[in-house]
């Protein structure tokens, strides 16, 4: 959370997170999604990697999956949370 508070401090148009979630307990995983669930709805722009992709899916607009360095898949992140491809290779699904 610390930061993610310093990251804001600047008022930055676009705020890159990489990975927050690493190393985290599952309840903090959870605060940490819903303090980028706020930013997102209070307007901030995220570009967010994030190897927890039901989270990752969960809080994006734009997604993207890779395979060997390469844009593989792209959609809303709703839709590939839905895709099979995605559901098989990161969802455990």
């Amino acid at each position: 959370m610390l930061a993610v508070s310093r990251g804001l401090m600047s008022e930055p148009k676009l705020l890159l997170m990489d990975e927050p979630s690493v190393g985290l307990a599952p309840l903090i995983v959870k605060a940490i999604a819903n303090t980028i669930r706020g930013l997102r709805y209070a307007g901030r722009t995220i570009m967010l990697v994030e190897q927890m992709a039901a989270v990752a899916l969960s809080l994006a607009d734009h997604a993207y999956a890779l395979k060997n360095g390469k844009v593989s898949l792209k959609d809303t992140g709703r839709e590939l949370a839905h895709d099979p491809e995605v559901k098989h290779a990161y969802l455990g699904g």
